[in-house]
């Protein structure tokens, strides 16, 4: 080894545990890499795909208008426009079947948009339990591989007569860059798993808020089917259990 080793130096003279430690803190640093870059895309597309329908949606069009553009590509709609297409697809599915009351047309519409906003939450989370554990574990496998290294070295320091700093200081410094590198693979990894939570929630968040108003328009159709103008309007208590609903 030379008087001033490089990085490479070390890592390349260092045992083959600290280099299996490196190895594997190296390939969780890429693996996170690759969902931070995937992910921050998908989430920005989920945010901006849900302010442009949100414009689209209350700037007063019509709804089965609104519909045929989420559903004219052919493919499912994601973000918002999906929850949508959930809830009006439903909505006119029972709204077609002959003795459906509002209320079971409402719950259904309900029940749908339920499970699209699972399932539309379930591939915004995605991967982002692996950035936590790759943030969690990565610094303790480099202190594995740091602790083992130095081990060696001490154990080294038994084949000679003194013990100096300069016999010592090698080994050591070849271990310590497993710790640098699990710091390396962490950090990253955490900043982002709590940014993209953050935006996650706040996009659950936004959901959950346009499904109530979304819910309240498709109430109010639902029962102006129910009682045309024609007939009698459901009495106060009636209008009060479905909106309970």
């Amino acid at each position: 080894m030379t008087a001033n080793p490089s990085i490479l130096d070390l890592i390349l003279s260092a045992s083959i545990i600290v280099q299996l430690v490196m190895l594997l803190l190296l390939s969780a640093s890429v693996l996170s890499w690759a969902i931070i870059v995937r992910k921050r895309r998908v989430l920005n597309e989920a945010t901006l795909g849900s302010d442009d329908f949100e414009t689209s949606f209350w700037s007063g069009g019509d709804l089965s208008a609104i519909y045929r553009d989420v559903t004219r590509g052919g493919q499912p709609a994601a973000d918002m426009a999906g929850l949508f297409e959930a809830g009006f697809r439903e909505f006119r599915r029972l709204s077609e079947q002959p003795g459906m009351s509002a209320d079971q047309i409402l719950e259904g519409v309900r029940r749908a948009m339920h499970v699209a906003q699972m399932r539309e939450m379930d591939r915004l989370e995605e991967s982002l339990s692996t950035l936590a554990t790759i943030g969690s574990t990565s610094p303790y496998v480099g202190l594995f591989g740091t602790v083992w290294g130095i081990m060696n070295s001490f154990r080294g320091l038994g084949n000679v007569q003194s013990a100096t700093l300069a016999a010592v200081a090698p080994g050591i410094s070849e271990a310590l860059i497993a710790t640098a590198i699990g710091l390396f693979a962490a950090i990253p990894a955490v900043i982002a798993y709590n940014r993209y939570a953050d935006k996650v929630s706040r996009l659950e968040v936004r959901y959950d808020s346009f499904i109530e108003e979304f819910f309240s328009v498709l109430q109010r159709q639902a029962h102006a089917r129910s009682y045309p103008p024609s007939q009698p309007s459901p009495s106060p208590q009636g209008a009060a259990s479905g909106r309970a609903r």
